[in-house]
């Protein structure tokens, strides 16, 4: 006698309940890809309107900006974008998810949750999202009242403004104070221009300063002995180097006054 078929989906973790509930949520992204792409369609044979349609959307670059930092979880996403809403939020991963510029993955113990990252897909806009950056640098100041600012966003400003041509070969710590939380990065100059340091090695100036106080440095248009005179900046090493740090960088930025703006 044949034996009895084993009963499909499986007991345990897989059992009936944790089938439905993946197969309820693979149907919620195909249609929220559908509506989406219904909804923003522009029905033109163009790769620049194909584009449009997956990025052209209130908080999907923001998002993207996040992810180029690093992978998010949702409740990093929903505290770094003030203002939006969870609905929101959650509609537009579930887009990019749909489009194949974000995925999920799951962190390793003790974490054991759930992030958000680019795909090769979400990384091949990074070159994109930084001349974006570049260009939209020219609006940013002064700031407006309520702007909230990540201090890790500095991170993207390196990389966005870093020279590519030769500069001088020195060497940075940057710890950047923001309202509830810092980040540290280090960067150096050299013969091939401006680049993120992946090392712990000796450094030619420590900067510890607010964002919008780097950002002025960065562009020249704060001078280093006002911003330490002030003391919106603490220098440990050498301020020689730290005068010289608008030659690492390439920013074109207006000019209201940046010191009266720092914190």
């Amino acid at each position: 006698m044949r034996p009895a078929p084993a009963p499909w989906p499986p007991p345990g973790r897989c059992g009936s309940g944790f089938f439905f509930r993946i197969i309820r949520f693979q149907l919620r992204i195909e249609e929220a890809r559908l509506q989406f792409v219904e909804r923003f369609r522009y029905a033109q044979f163009c790769p620049l309107a194909r584009a449009a349609e997956i990025l052209g959307h209130r908080w999907v670059l923001p998002i993207l900006r996040e992810l180029l930092v690093g992978p998010q979880r949702f409740s990093d996403l929903k505290r770094r974008l003030h203002g939006v809403s969870t609905s929101v939020l959650a509609d537009r991963l579930v887009a990019l998810e749909a489009s194949g510029v974000v995925a999920r993955s799951e962190l390793p113990p003790p974490a054991s949750s759930s992030v958000y990252e680019l795909t090769a897909d979400g990384r091949a806009l990074e070159p994109a999202l930084l001349a974006l950056t570049r260009w939209g640098v020219r609006f940013v100041l002064p700031p407006r009242p309520g702007d909230h600012v990540e201090p890790d966003w500095v991170t993207l400003a390196v990389r966005a403004f870093g020279r590519s041509a030769p500069t001088p070969p020195l060497r940075f710590e940057l710890c950047i104070r923001g309202e509830d939380r810092e980040a540290v990065l280090r960067f150096a100059g050299g013969p091939q221009g401006t680049h993120l340091l992946d090392d712990d090695g000796p450094v030619d100036a420590r900067l510890s300063a607010p964002p919008t106080v780097v950002l002025g440095l960065m562009s020249g248009l704060l001078a280093s002995d006002a911003a330490l005179a002030s003391g919106s900046a603490r220098l440990e090493g050498d301020a020689s180097a730290l005068a010289a740090l608008p030659h690492l960088f390439e920013m074109d930025l207006p000019s209201p006054d940046v010191k009266g703006n720092a914190s």
